[in-house]
């Protein structure tokens, strides 16, 4: 891993974050930034129907926790806040009552908006990758699915296809199509 000089340290910007005038706004911790999480109507309702149904199988097999976009986690000393989350019993059987979650999620689920840039999705992707955590990318222009697993190729999905949860989720399925539906 990269290591870069941070522009800000870990406690400034957790007292960033704690500011009354930020207590509503979700922020990431990405190579020493401040990166403000700011999702369209479209990626919000995308990532809404992913969390909903990955809570759905989640809460019916007593697999573990699912957050929503106002969980965080650590990863590698940066902070993220994905769309949604999954992380097993088998990995944190007790929830933590903290900011950022010290335990990385065995799924991430991240929804495309406008403000997200290559090199701060590739950097979140390789640093989720490298602690074991399934990635999965979706793309509201392209209404594509991509499914990042450590050790093997990228995977994506269109419509017509079928999103399997794999190891992490399974029994999991999901139609594509049904995610990006109005």
């Amino acid at each position: 891993m990269l290591q870069i000089q941070p522009i800000i340290t870990d406690a400034e910007f957790d007292d960033f974050v704690m500011r009354p005038e930020n207590r509503d706004r979700n922020f990431e911790f990405i190579a020493g930034e401040i990166v403000e999480n700011v999702a369209t109507s479209t990626s919000s309702r995308i990532a809404a129907k992913i969390a909903n149904r990955v809570g759905v199988h989640v809460e019916d097999h007593n697999l573990g926790r699912v957050t929503g976009a106002d969980g965080g986690y650590i990863v590698f000393d940066e902070k993220y806040v994905p769309d949604a989350a999954f992380v097993s019993y088998a990995r944190q059987p007790k929830a933590p009552n903290v900011l950022y979650n010290p335990v990385a999620p065995d799924l991430a689920i991240e929804v495309l908006s406008p403000g997200n840039t290559d090199t701060e999705m590739s950097r979140k992707i390789g640093n989720y990758m490298a602690v074991g955590t399934v990635v999965w990318v979706a793309d509201p222009q392209r209404k594509t699915l991509d499914v990042y697993t450590p050790q093997q190729p990228r995977h994506t999905l269109r419509v017509g296809d079928v999103l399997e949860g794999g190891a992490v989720l399974p029994g999991f399925r999901l139609a594509v199509a049904s995610i990006f539906s109005d």
